[in-house]
């Protein structure tokens, strides 16, 4: 055992006896504390020397990932409370968090649709029209792979790779990643293609492009932002809602869904803020497992 596995463990012993907390608030001190863990073993930090600009770099990486200031606060006092404690039991001799501000009211973030959210827009989408097919497509695979808009519009049937469980992204600067893909986007791009895209006629060039318009041609970004913009409209959700809302809600409810920050790093193909040695090269196995146990997606699917 680790000497974080073994202050954890004690951190939520003295959370539950000495502090009498419910198992929820224990629960959510043990998993933000856990987010640091992986951070800090990725780094060589152990809980007895790590610092306050180690610390700063960690909550960097939330802001990146476009978490909520909500769910940064939460994260962060989660972070502080048990400093508090090591502090307390004599481990450390100064609070390296002590000067770690919460994020200022009013910071400007991305929206975050909560999953009654996502549910209501894929609910909005008119079925009876054969683009519905290929919309409901599209925003399952937005928000269960977080992929950017351009990554979408170019994705191509040979980067998909369903038995092995993934789809090959050409993201920014031409960089190639895989990312994990789910149950649900297998299915919903497996009945776009065979109920509808099968039957269109094509345009030359497009016949590898996963997602076409109704003319048998590559979608826009712009018509990717309008579907958004319809759908959002319809379902009644007042919110300013693009297609980057989609990854930063794939980010924010698998980080806060357990998941690992290296694990969403990787997916999102995310380079470092602060340096880009950081992060290992992850196998590929393990990410897959990620999106697989903490995507609302597959939770809900499975049940």
């Amino acid at each position: 055992m680790s000497n974080w596995e073994r202050y954890i463990k004690d951190f939520v012993s003295f959370l539950k006896i000495e502090k009498g907390l419910a198992d929820n608030s224990i629960f959510a001190y043990q998993n933000d504390v856990t987010k640091l863990k992986d951070f800090s073993e990725a780094n060589g930090f152990e809980p007895t020397n790590i610092s306050y600009d180690n610390l700063k770099l960690f909550v960097a990486q939330l802001f990146d990932l476009g978490l909520s200031a909500r769910s940064q606060a939460r994260i962060i006092s989660g972070i502080k409370q048990f400093f508090v404690f090591l502090l307390v039991e004599d481990v450390i001799q100064d609070d390296p968090s002590e000067l770690l501000e919460l994020p200022k009211l009013g910071r400007k973030l991305p929206e975050v649709l909560s999953i009654e959210e996502i549910d209501l827009l894929i609910a909005a989408i008119d079925l009876s029209k054969d683009e519905g097919h290929r919309n409901k497509a599209i925003l399952e695979t937005l928000y269960s792979c977080g992929i950017r808009v351009s990554e979408l519009i170019n994705l191509k049937f040979s980067d998909l790779y369903f038995e092995e469980g993934f789809i090959r992204v050409i993201g920014k600067g031409n960089k190639e990643r895989l990312v994990p893909v789910s149950p649900t986007v297998e299915k919903e791009i497996g009945m776009y293609t065979k109920n509808i895209r099968n039957h269109m006629k094509i345009q030359p060039g497009n016949e590898n492009i996963v997602f076409l318009n109704r003319r048998g041609a590559q979608l826009t970004r712009v018509m990717i932002f309008t579907i958004i913009k319809n759908l959002t409209e319809i379902a009644g959700i007042n919110k300013t809602i693009s297609p980057h809302t989609f990854r930063h809600s794939f980010a924010t409810h698998l980080l806060e869904g357990g998941a690992n920050l290296r694990a969403i790093q990787e997916m999102l193909g995310h380079e470092s803020i602060t340096t880009t040695e950081i992060y290992t090269h992850l196998d590929q196995r393990f990410l897959r497992d990620a999106i697989i146990t903490f995507h609302p997606r597959n939770v809900n699917s499975s049940k």
